[in-house]
């Protein structure tokens, strides 16, 4: 084969790899309050991601205390931009998940969105639930996108950020930690990141869990995770990622509930529109040019 076809071969996969693609799946954590007026950029995306004209997607609002009026929003969206069929899984009850028809409409959609609320509700109603592994399973599996905003990301891990201040220096009482539904399980989520003065928040749930990547993500901001492990941002802000890989020290387990925690040799990067990210390696990815 002639060298120029290698080299536009090598150039054109490149660009694949850097641009957002309409045919594979991913899953979106967004940081809350995504525009859902103008451009739309993080939606549209999802949208695309879950096949687009020929999407079935599943809208999850049990997160919200009005999940009614949350769920036909996001439906009224998708029908704008022309999915082939959107259903509202309006769960309020565990014993819901078990609905044949609910459970035939997970089998068959090609993506599911999680909506903002309260995670704990969320995850009170659907963890362990066969609903959700089915949800997982597929993830995994390639076959469905799954999008989650606001207490919808905060669920993508393993260990879940419940609740929590913010404004202070790292210290035990500043982060309540719950379980989540484990899709990345992996990470540690916090949303309204920047926005709601985060940091020192999820760097005291790194140092109770020094094995997890934290992940904090801006409104209107995206960390899109392909299944290859690679993270990709988009939206207007930024996503904050806290490496404790090779932490040298924590005080962490020696000292009170209010006492500050002394973190050493913390890897901290902040990711803005583009940038992209290793899950597995813990790298950046360096764009070319």
């Amino acid at each position: 084969m002639p060298k120029i076809n290698i080299m536009q071969q090598l150039e054109a996969q490149d660009h694949e790899t850097r641009m957002p693609q309409s045919t594979k799946t991913a899953i979106l954590v967004i940081g809350g309050a995504e525009d859902k007026v103008h451009g739309r950029e993080i939606l549209h995306t999802f949208f695309g991601r879950s096949g687009s004209v020929d999407a079935r997607i599943a809208i999850i609002p049990s997160a919200s205390r009005e999940p009614a009026i949350l769920g036909d929003r996001y439906k009224g969206i998708f029908a704008e931009m022309g999915a082939k069929e959107i259903r509202v899984l309006d769960i309020r009850d565990r014993v819901q998940t078990e609905d044949p028809e609910i459970q035939n409409y997970i089998e068959e959609c090609t993506g599911v969105f999680m909506t903002g609320g309260d995670q704990l509700r969320l995850c009170g109603l659907l963890a362990d639930t066969p609903l959700m592994e089915k949800v997982r399973q597929r993830v995994q599996q390639g076959e469905i996108t799954l999008a989650g905003t606001s207490a919808g990301a905060a669920v993508m891990g393993h260990h879940m950020i419940a609740g929590g201040g913010s404004g202070e220096s790292p210290n035990r009482s500043l982060v309540d930690m719950a379980m989540g539904l484990g899709m990345i399980p992996e990470v540690i989520v916090d949303q309204h990141f920047h926005n709601r003065n985060r940091m020192a928040r999820l760097m005291s749930a790194v140092a109770a869990h020094p094995e997890l990547l934290g992940i904090g993500i801006d409104e209107d901001t995206c960390a899109m995770f392909e299944r290859d492990g690679l993270l990709q941002v988009m939206g207007k802000g930024t996503v904050t990622i806290v490496d404790p890989g090779e932490m040298a020290y924590t005080n962490y387990p020696a000292v009170g509930a209010t006492d500050p925690i002394s973190l050493h040799n913390l890897r901290v990067h902040i990711l803005s529109y583009g940038d992209r990210y290793h899950l597995h390696k813990r790298t950046l990815v360096l764009q070319d040019g």
